[in-house]
């Protein structure tokens, strides 16, 4: 697993939205914004699927995800598996998150899973010469 430095989890938390990024089992990549996500830990991310179709299709199939994420001339990416929780505490947990932060919005919604993934390798995503550099 890799650690999630202090920087990388608050701009992962701070950014509105970041890119979840899957494959197919014919290898076509996917990719969609994310807004309800959050750190578990410095080697854990949850993201709730409220509008999943293909990519959690692509995630039963290959459960190796990117998720990619910046703000200005800062960003990182990070990649590993996924585990996907319709039951369970951790589920319930996420399900009251997104009714209450929704409905505060005036914007309803219902969590169909929580995306479990464990981080493994983060790279940066900046222009300039670090550009696609693994740190960890």
């Amino acid at each position: 697993m890799a650690k999630m430095t202090k920087r990388i989890q608050e701009l992962f938390t701070k950014v509105r939205t970041a890119v979840l990024i899957t494959a197919a089992p014919d290898g076509t990549p996917n990719g969609v914004p994310v807004g309800a996500k959050k750190i578990l830990d410095d080697e854990t991310v949850l993201i709730s699927d409220q509008f999943f179709g293909k990519t959690l299709q692509n995630m039963k199939s290959n459960p190796r995800v990117a998720v990619t994420f910046w703000e200005g001339h800062e960003g990182y990416q990070l990649k590993g598996p996924v585990t996907i929780e319709t039951s369970g505490p951790r589920f319930e947990e996420t399900a009251r998150w997104i009714e209450d932060i929704s409905n505060k919005a005036g914007f309803p919604l219902k969590s169909k899973g929580a995306v479990i993934m464990q981080v493994e390798e983060i790279y940066a995503v900046a222009p300039g010469p670090g550009a696609g550099k693994r740190l960890a």
